[in-house]
């Protein structure tokens, strides 16, 4: 979600951490000090000595539905903040709050299922070929997790987002590092939580936050943390994952890092609804002023009339954003650097010309090019990097030989988008070789929509190869709590040592695969 993790500012002492107003640039309060390693260390060891409460499931969820309530309870004064802290406007801000209580309440949903403690036992059996014992597995929790919250999302990505509300349903508790772009709605949204977790008689400490770059870093390489997430720059959550991965024991670091959300648009598409896609288009990339993880950032249209025309209706409806705040001075530095660079390009034109608006807005805007320049290295490499913000590149081809060398150079990334005709919808023309085509690129494929919403859906992945992220799960959805699980497995154990879950005689009901075959 946004790109930046780096977030020391000339304006901030390194002791203090303070709430800043983007819109104004002003410190708005001091919130906290930054955290010491010891600060860090005691976080830790609280979480870790809060395993237990979170043992039982039916506490789990009941916890898990109360911070929901906190949290709405609390929503005037979290949605003014974040937006003080974010400029990202209330109604935006409100509706992403309403998700996150969502997906805490479906993820108590979850917990009191119990499907995804995934038991499977295997009777004894001699005749197999070698013999079967007795064998019951299922998962349990890993436990304590390091949570990287977003700037962009100060509530669905953060403190009370999805790692922490996956995390909290898999029995782990968490201790997050808040982002400096919203530290105040941090403190706020971590209060809720504790208030809740204090409700049901599970210590307030299953839920630490931390604040600061170096707190960042002592994280990860906490002894007792025994996994990860991560939301934020390539840079940032490469050199965290590098650190995971050096440990004495290392841990399991799912990141979500960057993306380009590449969109193919067919020829017969541009032909038959030209002034649809680019008005979606513009929608789509300039949605909370260009700052969604899923914005399309490279798009591959036709050239030739039907191409201009898509090329038109994107300017005419661009050129009606109003400017906008991003979420802190840095972004919008790097974003004005960014375009600009992209710009001087050879053979890169801007119809409507991203950058600077004024003090504090950005304007946006998009550029074209030629696609055969990105089929082949060169300079325009750096068109196929993410430029986060309200731009997005549309490459115009001659062939779709050129559309296949493009798609061929591009890395991982959240989500690929499809644009096809209605005749290429029914299976006509080559709409699923297409779709052959991007599967291999991305974790989530769009077929005549727009990638930006990311559906709270038991079926839903929100993580794609790398760089989009460094793992293979999702960050969003049913199966996001799998990442903060491992599975275990009982070998020809007495039935009074066994766990509940596993016993023959199923006292928790729980759904579960019994010699091969599933019981609901």
């Amino acid at each position: 979600m946004e790109r930046a993790q780096s977030e020391r500012t000339s304006a901030v002492s390194a002791a203090q951490v303070w709430s800043v107003d983007p819109r104004t640039g002003k410190q708005r309060e001091q919130v906290a000090s930054e955290a010491t390693a010891q600060d860090v260390d005691r976080a830790v060891r609280a979480a870790h000595d809060a395993r237990a409460a979170l043992a039982d499931r039916a506490v789990r969820s009941a916890f898990l539905r109360t911070a929901a309530d906190r949290l709405e309870a609390a929503r005037s004064r979290l949605v003014e903040a974040a937006d003080a802290e974010t400029a990202l406007g209330v109604p935006r801000l409100t509706g992403e709050l309403a998700r996150s209580c969502y997906q805490l309440r479906a993820f108590a949903d979850i917990v009191d299922e119990g499907a995804f403690l995934d038991v499977i036992i295997n009777h004894p059996d001699d005749s197999a070929t070698p013999p079967i014992p007795d064998l019951r597995r299922y998962k349990v929790p890993l436990g304590v997790v390091a949570v990287y919250s977003a700037s962009n999302f100060p509530f669905a990505f953060s403190v009370a987002g999805g790692d922490t509300a996956s995390a909290l349903a898999a029995g782990c508790p968490v201790v997050v590092k808040a982002h400096p772009d919203h530290p105040a709605t941090s403190e706020l949204a971590a209060a809720a939580l504790r208030e809740a977790a204090a409700e049901h008689g599970v210590p307030e400490t299953v839920v630490g936050l931390v604040h600061g770059f170096d707190a960042g870093v002592e994280l990860v390489r906490h002894p007792l943390v025994a996994a990860a997430g991560f939301t934020g720059s390539v840079r940032g959550g490469r050199a965290l994952f590098d650190a995971a991965a050096a440990r004495p024991v290392p841990i399991p670091f799912h990141g979500e890092l960057g993306s380009l959300n590449p969109v193919v648009v067919t020829a017969d598409a541009a032909a038959e609804r030209a002034e649809e896609i680019g008005t979606g288009l513009a929608g789509s990339m300039t949605l909370g002023t260009g700052q969604f993880c899923v914005k399309p950032g490279l798009v591959l249209t036709p050239a030739g009339a039907a191409g201009d025309r898509l090329v038109g209706s994107l300017a005419d409806a661009v050129a009606k954003v109003p400017g906008g705040v991003l979420l802190d001075g840095r972004m919008r530095d790097n974003f004005v650097a960014g375009v600009t660079e992209r710009a001087g390009l050879p053979d890169v034109e801007a119809p409507v010309t991203p950058g600077e608006a004024g003090e504090r807005e950005v304007a946006a805007g998009f550029l074209t090019v030629p696609a055969a320049r990105l089929a082949e290295e060169g300079p325009h490499d750096l068109l196929l990097e993410e430029c986060f913000g309200p731009v997005t590149v549309v490459a115009r081809y001659e062939t779709d030989d050129e559309v296949t060398r493009v798609l061929s150079r591009l890395p991982g990334n959240l989500t690929a988008t499809l644009h096809v005709s209605s005749r290429e919808a029914a299976g006509e023309g080559p709409g699923a070789a297409l779709l052959a085509e991007v599967t291999p690129l991305a974790g989530r494929v769009v077929v005549n929509g727009w990638p930006t919403g990311v559906a709270v859906a038991y079926a839903q992945q929100h993580g794609g190869p790398y760089p989009a992220t460094t793992s293979m799960s999702t960050s969003v959805g049913g199966t996001a709590v799998e990442r903060w699980l491992r599975p275990v497995a009982y070998q020809s154990t007495p039935h009074s040592l066994l766990p509940p879950e596993l016993r023959d005689d199923n006292p928790l009901g729980l759904p579960r695969r019994v010699d091969g075959r599933l019981e609901p």
